[in-house]
């Protein structure tokens, strides 16, 4: 294994949160009626990309019947709906659908993960579980170390702030700014069906975010 990969099997043992652990076993256990016929992941769910990318997403937590069932991140869900079509226009994905681990899915010069890496009731990990989970964020900023950071929503921007012991900016959908490293930090909202289907995110201001990201890992 390289260090990715045994990362990501760390990540998947992690039983660190007892709340977190109780909750995505409950849920992959009961399952909801729609897809009562599958088997639910039900663990951490670990990042997922080209190893070799300049744009890392971090996102906020696997959805309870998205990434908490298919295992991997933003994938069985309407946030990955919304997202994975705009990752195939701006030319990271190799398809627009991202279903389950085998449907063919790619990313190229991209690797997403998450601030909390279990599944959290009503999509909110507390304080503490967040702070269990940072040090694999840590981790993978080290091991790929990525010229672009896109934040999808403020708690995963004030995670990496936090990781940065960067103070006294200001999160903003399309906001950027240039860490002490060199690295860039960019911001969106999350593609939340919340926040999708209230238009507080449209298509348009997500190709946007995309095509930035291309010019900052393109800059010297």
């Amino acid at each position: 294994m390289n260090n990715l990969e045994k990362h990501n099997q760390q990540v998947i043992a992690c039983r660190k949160c007892p709340r977190l652990v109780e909750w995505r076993e409950e849920v992959a256990r009961v399952k909801r009626k729609a897809y009562i016929n599958e088997e639910y992941w039900g663990k951490p769910v670990p990042g997922f990309g080209d190893p070799q990318a300049r744009v890392l997403v971090v996102g906020l937590a696997p959805g309870a019947h998205g990434s908490n069932r298919t295992g991997r991140q933003f994938t069985g869900d309407a946030s990955g709906n919304f997202l994975y079509p705009a990752l195939h226009k701006a030319g990271f994905a190799n398809q627009a659908k991202s279903e389950s681990r085998g449907d063919g899915l790619l990313l190229t010069d991209m690797y997403i993960t998450a601030s909390a890496r279990c599944a959290p009731p009503d999509n909110k990990p507390n304080p503490d579980e967040l702070n269990n989970c940072q040090p694999f964020l840590e981790r993978e900023l080290k091991i790929i170390n990525p010229k672009v950071i896109v934040c999808l929503g403020k708690i995963a921007f004030d995670r990496i702030l936090k990781i940065f012991a960067q103070r006294g900016w200001t999160f903003y959908h399309g906001a950027a700014y240039e860490l002490p490293t060199g690295q860039w930090l960019l911001c969106s909202y999350h593609p939340s069906q919340q926040n999708t289907s209230t238009k507080k995110l449209t298509p348009k201001m997500f190709d946007a975010i995309w095509e930035k990201a291309k010019e900052l890992a393109d800059r010297n």
